[in-house]
């Protein structure tokens, strides 16, 4: 079996910057093609390698819906470790940002206050959308691989906070 990328596996040009709407069409035509129902009356062998495919389809599909995860995913293509598990060096004014992120959800949390834990919530987001845009420069246009592995990193930091706070508003309305 010849391996070929996610990209490859969608028809699709191997950059960050994406179609989301081609993704999904490619995928719903590879999942129609794969699906383990049309191989139910097939050979056991048939039906075991649909379903591997299907498999590699959904995981495929998975990584490239995902901004953090394509950009992870094309890094390793190029060659690039993002470190995220070894290397947690960020820039000073990140790591104070990330901690008056932290303080702001234990305040908000003691205070009962849904309502600034969701401006919290669309701050982060507001910064992720940022640099999910800064991938695609650094990946697709520049390229600066190094620089978009620490922003794959800052986003994985960020993904942990938006966490934090989605389960903080959870905690709060739960005893509503």
């Amino acid at each position: 079996m010849v391996t070929r990328t996610h990209f490859e596996l969608f028809g699709i040009t191997p950059q960050f910057g994406l179609d989301p709407s081609r993704l999904d069409q490619a995928y719903r035509s590879l999942q129609a093609e794969v699906h383990p129902d049309r191989f139910a009356a097939a050979p056991a062998s048939e039906r075991l390698h649909s379903m591997q495919l299907a498999t590699q389809v959904n995981e495929a599909y998975q990584t490239l819906k995902s901004p953090l995860a394509r950009a992870r995913y094309l890094l390793q293509l190029k060659g690039v470790d993002t470190r995220e598990d070894t290397n947690t060096s960020m820039p000073a004014a990140f790591l104070m940002q990330q901690m008056e992120w932290r303080e702001a959800i234990e305040e908000a949390g003691a205070a009962g206050d849904i309502d600034a834990l969701d401006r919290l919530l669309v701050e982060l987001r507001r910064e992720g959308s940022q640099l999910t845009e800064s991938l695609a420069a650094d990946i697709d246009r520049e390229p600066a691989y190094a620089r978009a592995a620490e922003t794959v990193r800052k986003l994985r930091f960020i993904d942990k906070v938006q966490a934090e706070i989605e389960q903080a508003i959870e905690a709060l309305e739960d005893n509503l």
